[in-house]
């Protein structure tokens, strides 16, 4: 099971799971031996047994004689074919992916057997009312809770998009499996759909040949909102409902939500020069795009589903008047079609004129219950093509397509269409457009359509929804136009722009239905539209701009210097400040709109011009990496106050939205230990304090950096680090009086910060999670907890669990003030001692570049972001997660544990072994982090390391570095146990041993393969076959580890 997901403490139905395992590896046997032949079967099953054996006679402590068969294992390895090679490593890393989706599906079926889920709503609810906790204050708590969880495009998702749906559909066969009430028929016919999954998994090419771009990376954070995260919210919010009915009396109020959702896919422009100020307008034209889609195909399910016409005064009232506007404006366009050619005006404007949209077929899914939407139905998997113009940093828009087929996505045509696959011209798409808005809609369609003249065949809910999806779709063609950079007309009565635009009409017929005593009319499919527009809004999620620090620098460098006031960058920061201060005070705007800069400072003021454009109403936050002062902060709310000064005299018109809050970074440990002193003096300012209060509701948002911090100084000291920085921005914003959110910047792997999400909330400084959470999702984590709508409820509620409790009763601060003392010396010690390891020891780095494969990890494709900051050599400028990737892939996973053990070793030396141990029993911080630290040395294989080191290592002294490094491993492995008290590794997780266990025999071959392809790849490098087997080695013993970066 995952070390990253929030399940490992939960055991698994292992009978069950291992008769998936079985059948799915039976029928993966059947697919290969029919695609590759019995010689191959033989091939592959002396492979499997060899190392099955000898993971058999390790685990006995037989280890000399697992050395011999393992030997043996290298030799067979060693001489097979680069056919045979890349064979064996295809069909080792889909039977790794296989079991993972059994794992997956497991967790599932565990969710759904409990009757009492710990960790659940009802479950923590009940135990905070039985711990004294009015009811009234859980209500209120649970009501105003704020958590976001924002997902990124950081590259730690190996998979391809396409076998991400292939393992869906495999997941969803295996749920279907579980029916008690199939027949013989129905399960061979499941069977054969499986064995058609198999083979089309075998069949597709599971690398990724060209590099994704930022859109579509955005893409793919949609498509998990869309086939997962929309079918899950209405389930999670029911629970949350329920709890609070059955234990405080109150349901949960229908337009609130504990749980949000931000993306900084399109929006993180950190270090990526691919991601550009088109691409961000663009990715937030195309989430509010989406948004529509799925918003009108709801309505149309609705719309059949409300067929009735008792109805309340005023929604009477409010169809009346619908029906007369329409009237009117279908008289007025008859007498305007017969002579369309002799209107006057420009005609490059595209007018969308308004009618009722009512459906004209049953749409799809309608004819099934809504509890469908949730658990029981298949997603069906929709693709959103990005611009094939290379020319373009845009979105391609749809050709055309028939209103009542709301299902349809960018890309598709109607069936027939000569425009099928082909995005249409600007004129092509102006006459089309034209055609239907202008003329009217075919003669065919009429005939299709309820006549308005029969009033009494037409409910009034049918009447107001049909009026909301008609401007959803002006709404959804008006978009398609911007992203094409085509001209269309602006008038906000015709469109939908905010949430509570559309909450309106949805609102007026939920009241309609409960006041004509059809309340369980009003709490189906409508109260879930409801929510999901409440979650959701207009955006589906809200994208954060992010950019380094010393862009803005260079930016204000520009202007100052054009301005002749000299290089911003070279002021001290008393200087800065005065500036800062004095001008974002002033009224004019002071960057000249005819400037001339270089391209990059260009760049910055673009993206703050699009930011301008597009608002609060669809970006989140501007997040600033790499902060270090409070002038950071300033620089940006000054470029930010001097845009949207500029863009509001451009438009003619205030900006809509508001200002983004502006979120510094603290990212390296000498940032945090000072992060504290920058929000004090940020908050000192007279004018910013004051801007929070007007314009953020009194709230800071402070971001902590996980990845950084660990790379800088290792696991342990960044933890600490984390820990008191956290606990000083609190006593900051505490001084001023303003409230904080602490957004966490965690990756998926331990060495970034990971781990489980309640086990990270329940570990946080008491007081700082006050009700409000920010925190990533990244990569393969993103898909791992939320790729399926029934383990995305669950991760749901855990956040709101969590949060719940860290907030109701914090986690206790140590109780004795010198196990701080104890902490900072483990700290010191332990940082030192990886700090001279990896930075210091000048044969460390050509020693990492031979043992692993963190050179060739570049020929993966897995992100659009350059892996380094600098073209530069050195740690340094290596991104965290292919040096955590890397890491992992030898399995020596060295970033979550070197320094532990001499730091551990130090304190166990000088007399504190009850204190330590006290103070994993009492404090739930260390705890947490010590846990997280065994359950990573359980996972990390020092035999296999060494085989990397003795193969592909050629200096005897850097082989010397790779000795010392697997001695730390041990020393790590024996503190980690003296201080928890355990008799081994993972003693407290039988579950999580026996998982691992059950992959060895098909891991352990994956990375001696590794290794022999590496071998000869360094001799041949331009050999494109041996290429491609070390990367589906790459992502098979990713599979095998569940972790990438």
């Amino acid at each position: 099971m995952p070390d990253t997901t929030d399940d490992i403490a939960e055991g698994i139905s292992f009978q069950a799971f291992e008769d998936d395992c079985r059948l799915l590896g039976s029928l993966l046997h059947d697919v290969l031996l029919r695609e590759l032949g019995p010689h191959f079967i033989h091939l592959f099953e002396r492979i499997r047994i060899l190392a099955q054996s000898a993971a058999t006679m390790r685990g006995a402590g037989m280890e000399d004689t697992a050395a011999v068969v393992e030997r043996q294992l290298e030799a067979e390895l060693a001489a097979m074919s680069l056919e045979d090679s890349l064979s064996i490593a295809r069909a080792f890393s889909h039977y790794l992916n296989l079991t993972g989706i059994a794992e997956r599906y497991h967790r599932v079926r565990k969710s759904r057997s409990e009757v009492h889920l710990s960790k659940s709503c009802d479950d923590i609810f009940d135990k905070l009312i039985q711990g004294g906790v009015p009811p009234e204050e859980l209500y209120d708590t649970v009501c105003k809770q704020g958590v976001e969880i924002v997902l990124t495009a950081h590259p730690t998702q190996i998979n391809r998009r396409t076998l991400q749906y292939k393992h869906l559909r495999i997941a969803h066969l295996l749920e279907f499996n579980e029916r008690p009430d199939l027949s013989h028929d129905d399960r061979e016919m499941l069977i054969e759909d499986l064995v058609r999954e198999i083979t089309a998994l075998w069949q597709t090419d599971e690398l990724r040949r060209h590099k994704p771009t930022p859109v579509d990376e955005a893409r793919a954070g949609l498509h998990i909102v869309e086939q997962s995260l929309w079918k899950a919210i209405p389930r999670y919010l029911r629970r949350v409902s329920n709890a609070l009915k059955k234990h405080t009396g109150k349901p949960l109020p229908l337009t609130c939500t504990p749980i949000k959702f931000g993306s900084w896919m399109g929006g993180d422009r950190d270090g990526n020069p691919n991601v550009t100020a088109k691409v961000t307008r663009d990715v937030s034209l195309m989430s509010r795009w989406m948004a529509i889609d799925l918003y009108i195909r709801q309505l149309d399910n609705l719309s059949f589903e409300l067929s009735i016409n008792k109805c309340s005064e005023k929604l009477a009232s409010v169809a009346n008047e619908i029906l007369l506007k329409v009237d009117s404006l279908e008289s007025a366009s008859e007498e305007t079609k017969a002579s369309p050619w002799t209107q006057t005006g420009p005609q490059n404007i595209v007018k969308l004129q308004p009618s009722l949209a009512l459906a004209a077929q049953l749409p799809s899914g309608a004819d099934l219950p809504s509890l469908t939407e949730c658990i029981g139905s298949e997603a069906q998997i929709r693709i959103v093509k990005p611009p094939w113009n290379p020319k373009r940093q845009g979105i391609q828009i749809p050709t055309e397509k028939s209103d009542d087929s709301p299902v349809q996505s960018p890309g598709r045509s109607r069936p027939g269409s000569s425009h099928m696959g082909r995005t249409p011209s600007a004129g092509q798409l102006r006459k089309m457009l034209f055609t239907e808005s202008k003329i009217g809609r075919s003669s065919f369609r009429k005939l299709l359509e309820p006549s308005l003249s029969d009033r009494p065949g037409i409910t009034p809910y049918r009447i107001v929804l049909g009026n909301v999806k008609e401007k959803m779709m002006k709404t959804r063609r008006r978009l398609e136009l911007l992203l094409e950079d085509l001209p269309c007309d602006y008038d906000p009565a015709e469109y939908y722009e905010t949430p509570d635009q559309l909450l309106e009409p949805l609102t007026l017929c939920y009241e309609s239905l409960q006041s004509c005593g059809s309340s369980i009319l009003a709490d189906g499919r409508l109260a879930d539209l409801i929510r999901r527009v409440a979650t959701f809004g207009m955006v589906l999620m809200k994208l954060d701009v992010r950019q380094e620090s010393g862009r803005h620098a260079e930016a204000l460098d520009a202007v100052t210097s054009y301005l002749d006031l000299g290089i911003y960058s070279e002021w001290d920061e008393e200087k800065k400040l005065d500036f800062l201060t004095r001008e974002l005070k002033g009224k004019r705007p002071l960057v000249p709109p005819y400037i001339e800069v270089a391209a990059d400072v260009q760049e910055v003021l673009d993206t703050f011009r699009v930011a301008a454009e597009l608002g609060s109403d669809s970006l989140g936050a501007y997040v600033i990496s790499m902060a270090s002062n409070a002038s950071d902060v300033l620089a940006v709310e000054l470029l930010q106050k001097d845009t949207r000064l500029t863009v509001s005299g451009d438009l003619g018109r205030p900006c809509p939205g508001g200002t983004l809050r502006v979120v510094p970074l603290f990212e390296t440990v000498k940032d945090l230990r000072e992060a504290g002193s920058a929000i004090r003096k940020l908050l000192a300012i007279d004018w910013y304090r004051e801007h929070v209060i007007k314009n953020h509701n009194g709230h800071q948002e402070v971001m902590v950096g996980y990845s950084d911090s660990g790379k800088d100084a290792g696991r342990f000291t960044a933890a600490w680090e984390l820990y008191k920085a956290q606990e000083d921005v609190v006593a900051a914003c505490n001084e001023f009086g303003i409230k904080v959110t602490l957004f966490h910047g965690r990756g998926g792997s331990i060495g970034r910060g990971g781990g489980p999400t309640y086990l990270a909330i329940q570990s946080q400084p008491p007081g700082s999670v006050m009700g409000t959470l920010r925190s990533t999702e990244q990569g393969e984590m993103v898909q791992a907890k939320f790729g399926l709508p029934q383990t995305a409820v669950r991760q749901l509620e855990i956040y709101t669990t969590a949060v719940l409790l860290a907030t109701l009763r914090p986690p206790h601060p140590p109780r004795d003030p010198h196990w701080r003392h104890v902490m900072e010396e483990i700290s010191r010690v332990s940082c030192a001692h990886y700090r001279s390891t990896v930075y210091e020891d000048p044969s460390f780095i050509t020693y990492f570049q031979e043992a692993t494969p963190q050179a060739e990890l570049g020929y993966l494709n897995i992100g659009s972001r350059p892996a380094k900051r600098k073209a530069t050599p050195g740690i340094n400028n290596l991104r965290a997660i292919p040096w955590v990737f890397a890491w992992t892939q030898t399995r020596l996973v060295l970033p979550a544990w070197l320094g532990v053990g001499k730091g551990l070793q130090d304190a166990l030396d000088k007399g504190h072994t009850e204190e330590l141990r006290a103070m994993y029993d009492e404090w739930p911080f260390f705890q947490s982090t010590l846990d997280l630290i065994e359950m990573v040395v359980a996972k990390a294989d020092a035999p296999m390391a060494k085989h990397y080191d003795d193969v592909l290592v050629s200096s005897p002294e850097r082989r010397a570095v790779g000795e010392e490094l697997r001695r730390e491993l041990a020393r790590a492995e024996s503190c980690v146990l003296a201080v928890s008290g355990h008799c081994k590794l993972s003693a407290n997780n039988r579950s999580l041993r026996r998982l691992i266990e059950s992959r060895l025999p098909y891991l352990n071959p994956m990375n001696m393969l590794q290794v022999e392809v590496l071998r000869r790849l360094r001799r041949d490098d331009d050999n494109l076959k041996l290429r491609d087997a070390l990367l589906i080695t790459i992502n098979g013993i990713a599979a095998g580890m569940r972790n990438t970066g």
